[in-house]
């Protein structure tokens, strides 16, 4: 039985260089679990790269990052970290579902083969079990009607939508999303945030990177305004929205509100 109390994402002092530019100075922050996670801010400032970080898809550079209880990337002992191997990685990614900007779907797949793909290949799940699992998800995400058809024939909402399904596939017990709608035309977007809300409705632990700032009020529990590699700003995100502290955020939000 896991600890109820122990954070879902507990981020101590987290940095990350490309070089010498260093993208992430020192990102200390915690997602409980079952909340939806907002981070907004201008582009550059580091919140898709601290997404990747949380999943090991990119390395911290120095501080710690804990996903449920463990060490990402990474084992402990006698106070040194050592990195894991990259089949360790993987095993511990599968738990950690992702949702990119770009769909990133196979293209020659149908639908339904980009859902059953990964739990037949990576989790060894029968093909029946796994079918039968994605076809519930193409139903919870609207989809059913589509399974085989492929990517090339969906809007690009019903491709993130697809998208979802995919992750949600490996039954995930977290769910990271870098900009899922801002790829897309905007009468597509509200399909992809309702299938959003509904996960979160469900008790689904969520770290969205947003510009939509009206789903960030309605259904975050948190927000955390990033600038330059730094939390400038974090709270409940209708205080942040509506009555921002410091002048950094302020101006941020004038422009996109």
């Amino acid at each position: 039985m896991t600890d109820a109390t122990i954070p879902m994402v507990k981020a101590e002092e987290v940095r990350k260089h490309f070089g010498r530019l260093e993208v992430l100075k020192g990102i200390t922050l915690e997602v409980g679990r079952g909340e939806v996670f907002c981070i907004v801010g201008p582009s550059g400032s580091g919140k898709s790269t601290f997404l990747r970080c949380i999943n090991h898809l990119e390395k911290v550079d120095a501080g710690r990052l804990v996903v449920d209880g463990e060490l990402v990337g990474y084992r402990e002992d006698g106070g040194k970290l050592y990195e894991l191997k990259e089949r360790e990685v993987a095993a511990k990614r599968e738990q950690i579902g992702m949702v990119f900007q770009r769909f990133n779907l196979f293209p020659h797949m149908s639908v339904l083969e980009n859902v059953i793909e990964a739990p037949i290949r990576v989790a060894g799940i029968a093909k029946a079990a796994a079918t039968e699992r994605a076809v519930q998800l193409l139903e919870r995400v609207g989809l059913a009607d589509k399974r085989a058809a492929y990517p090339n024939h969906l809007s690009g909402g019903q491709q993130q939508r697809v998208a979802i399904a995919r992750a949600l596939a490996m039954a995930p017990k977290l769910m990271l999303f870098d900009e899922p709608t801002s790829a897309l035309d905007p009468e597509l977007v509200g399909e992809v945030l309702d299938v959003m809300r509904n996960l979160a409705d469900e008790g689904m632990t969520m770290v969205v990177v947003t510009h939509e700032m009206g789903f960030a009020r309605e259904v975050g529990d948190q927000l955390v305004f990033m600038d330059a590699g730094v939390v400038v700003e974090s709270g409940r995100p209708r205080d942040v929205l509506t009555a921002p502290q410091h002048e950094r955020t302020k101006s941020f939000l004038s422009k996109v509100l």
